[in-house]
């Protein structure tokens, strides 16, 4: 019946166990924003203590950029939420949050502000980073060692819908990829450790490093991709990747014969 679903659009071809909201900057009264709220808090303060709970009211993490952020969150068919991502864009008078922690190399220019965002405050729920060595992210070790562009694929049909990694991680980034397309954003700012800049670049977002690597809990390195770019990576290396970020129409035969291919591998493997 999922087959069925995914092949005729009624659940994503690719992501099919995940539902995707956005909040809109300044919609400080939305319920979705509450629990992305709550599931930072779960994470920076709770589990990671990366942030001191102290500090927070009635168990929500904020700061002073989510009034000029779009949010993202990744909720579980049964409304769970799982995964929370923001852009932000700030005021003229106000630094990104990457200029805060960390400096660019001499000689870097900085796009127009308009067309550009940060990437901030990434998290996925800890059940969703389900196998030993996943990474906050939600990220597998097996695909940071292996994974490639070409190889995202949608997954077979299974009973297993927790761990989709990086599948969950690729859905928000796609949400935001479609938001920044219909509004003018073209340049995308991400301070983030290594680990995370290289399972992103096997996905398809090739970030550069704009400045030295400093420690900002953790190691981390500013780093800044061009949407357009990345447009023209996906359409030379996963044709089906480039359709599916950018909504438009796969071909019904291409989505035939990689989702029964995958399958008949799948069952190969088993024997």
């Amino acid at each position: 019946m999922l087959f069925l679903d995914r092949l005729f659009g009624k659940r994503d071809i690719l992501i099919p166990y995940f539902n995707f909201s956005k909040v809109l900057r300044g919609n400080m009264e939305s319920y979705v924003l509450q629990e992305i709220y709550k599931l930072r808090y779960e994470v920076y303060c709770l589990e990671c203590g990366f942030l001191e709970a102290r500090d927070f009211e009635e168990g929500m993490e904020t700061d002073e950029y989510d009034a000029y952020s779009i949010h993202f969150a990744a909720y579980t068919l049964d409304r769970s939420i799982v995964g929370t991502v923001r852009l932000v864009q700030p005021r003229d008078d106000q630094m990104y949050p990457w200029e805060s922690h960390c400096k660019a190399f001499d000689g870097f220019v900085n796009p127009p502000r308009d067309n550009a965002a940060e990437i901030s405050r990434l998290v996925v729920r800890k059940t969703h980073r389900r196998r030993r060595g996943d990474s906050m992210e939600g990220i597998s070790k097996d695909f940071v060692e292996k994974g490639t562009t070409a190889g995202i694929k949608p997954p077979t049909v299974s009973r297993e819908q927790r761990g989709n990694s990086p599948l969950l991680l690729l859905g928000m980034y796609r949400e935001m990829y479609r938001h920044s397309r219909a509004n003018g954003i073209r340049y995308w700012y991400a301070a983030m450790e290594r680990s995370l800049a290289r399972s992103l670049d096997k996905m398809g977002f090739k970030f550069v490093p704009i400045g030295p690597q400093v420690d900002y809990y953790g190691p981390v390195t500013p780093h800044m991709v061009d949407l357009d770019d990345l447009n023209d990576r996906l359409r030379r290396e996963n044709k089906f990747l480039a359709a599916w970020f950018n909504d438009e129409r796969i071909p019904t035969l291409i989505l035939l014969k990689t989702m029964i291919g995958n399958l008949l591998m799948a069952r190969s493997k088993r024997r």
